[in-house]
């Protein structure tokens, strides 16, 4: 990061951007110059996120969006580009949780967990990857967690849709890493965000959302011969 703004003009697209670990990504790549493109399910959170982000002289496009549903991101995407122009750094953010026992789950809570996890991810960079292969450049960021990598507890359907997550992403980047574009997942531990419940943890000492958008922020800047394919983030000391 030699240069103050070495996103320059570029156009980042963040899913899940209305709050926590989404509006923090989209606020330091548009410190770093990007435009950038965000979206939520929450209308209202949604435009008190772009306000925010504005204020600090943050070219944005904000539009509510499900990005389960193949329609709503086709249209994210064609309103993306039109008002900012080609998609260069995509931050696939957008999750939910579910932290109870799985026989307690219902089919819905399922599919809602696996819609908004991972089947997003899929058509998100499904819409985006094209453009990405015509020029040859780009970089895709998926948020997972460490939850796609250890199990615990009342994290059955969470766990499998981050796991899942890890390995999609893993396959991705092999599909796509010959046109140029690096596809990468950053696995945090817990986050002080209202995610998930942190009862019994010191939460000065968990991540913060700030913590992740320097993680993506190291992603989108490293040399054009490197690839960093994941990365694991941990607290210094365990909260």
């Amino acid at each position: 990061m030699n240069s103050p703004q070495p996103l320059e003009g570029k156009v980042a697209c963040i899913t899940g951007a209305s709050r926590g670990i989404g509006l923090a990504v989209a606020r330091i790549l548009g410190r770093m110059g990007a435009k950038v493109s965000v979206c939520a399910r929450d209308r209202t959170r949604l435009e008190k996120a772009a306000a925010e982000l504005e204020r600090e002289g943050i070219a944005v496009f904000a539009e509510p969006a499900d990005v389960s549903d193949a329609r709503l991101v086709a249209a994210f995407v064609a309103g993306t580009e039109k008002a900012l122009g080609p998609v260069e750094i995509l931050v696939n953010n957008a999750g939910i949780g579910y932290f109870a026992p799985f026989y307690q789950a219902t089919e819905a809570t399922w599919d809602s967990v696996l819609d908004t996890n991972l089947k997003s991810v899929f058509l998100v960079t499904k819409e985006i990857a094209p453009g990405m292969i015509s020029r040859r450049s780009g970089h895709v960021i998926n948020i997972a967690s460490l939850a796609g990598k250890n199990a615990f507890p009342g994290g059955a359907i969470y766990c499998a849709s981050k796991w899942a997550l890890v390995g999609m992403t893993q396959c991705m980047a092999e599909d796509l890493r010959q046109y140029g574009i690096r596809v990468s997942a950053v696995c945090p531990g817990s986050v002080a965000t209202d995610f998930s419940p942190h009862a019994g943890k010191d939460v000065s000492k968990m991540l913060q959302p700030e913590h992740v958008a320097h993680a993506v922020a190291m992603l989108v800047t490293q040399a054009p011969q490197s690839f960093i394919s994941e990365v694991l983030l941990r607290p210094t000391m365990k909260p």
